[in-house]
This record gives C-alpha cells, sequence and structure tokens, in this order.
C-alpha cells in the first residue's frame, strides 16, 4: 500500500474524532500507538511527513493542523520513528497549533515552531 494511501486513511480514521471535537481521543490514538521495533529505511520520515501533506491536498475537506500532525505521528510510529505530536499555543494574539518532532526537529513544519508558541503538551 503506497505511503500517500496509508495518509489518506489515517487522516479518514481520524475524522470522527476531529468532527465530535473529540480531543482526548486523538491524543489517546496517538500516544498508545507504540514504535514499532526497528526503525525502516525506506519511507524515511520526511518521506511520510510528504505522503500526509499530498494526503490533505486530495481530502474531501479542509485537514486540521492537529489532524495531519496526529496521522504523521501515528505513521512515523509504525515505521519505528519515535515522532511526538507537540501542541502549543500563542499568547497574543491567542491561536493553538500542532505539530510534530522527531529526536527534537520539527519535521511537518516551519523549524522554529517551538519559539512561536508555548509548549503545552507532547504525545
Amino acid at each position: 500500500m503506497s505511503s500517500t494511501w496509508q495518509a489518506y486513511c489515517e487522516l479518514l480514521r481520524l475524522e470522527y474524532s476531529i468532527c465530535r471535537k473529540d480531543f482526548p481521543a486523538i491524543y489517546e490514538r496517538v500516544r498508545q500507538t507504540p514504535v514499532a521495533a526497528g526503525r525502516t529505511t525506506s519511507p524515511n520520515p520526511a518521506a511520510i511527513a510528504h505522503s500526509v501533506d499530498l494526503a490533505a491536498v486530495f481530502y474531501f475537506k479542509n485537514v486540521l493542523c492537529l489532524q495531519r500532525s496526529a496521522a504523521t505521528v501515528h505513521l512515523l510510529k509504525r515505521y519505528g520513528f519515535p515522532a511526538q505530536l507537540v501542541i502549543g499555543v500563542q499568547h497574543l494574539p491567542f491561536a493553538a497549533h500542532a505539530w510534530v518532532e522527531l529526536e527534537g526537529a520539527v519535521i511537518n513544519d516551519k523549524p522554529y515552531m517551538s519559539e512561536m508558541y508555548s509548549v503545552l503538551e507532547r504525545c
């Protein structure tokens, strides 16, 4: 199965929780996804993040950063990468955002996200 198709399916799996605004369910799905034993060399983390971005382009509605990041973390963990979903807030003007970090580096957004937002949670 192509990684873009896997990414699209993962976005669909998260859709129910997104529609219900059931953020604890999304958090638990990401937190409970085990990191597979042994990393793979293909696809690499950048290719997985790109696959999720590509799937989001073809998705039937606008994909939120939380949905995109949760899907990315889930896929990365399945391929053996210990990725983290990071949720942060900006105080003025108020804004919330989610992104993915792998070994301390942002992989699906701008590299300076943790400087723009106060980190609330990592899972």
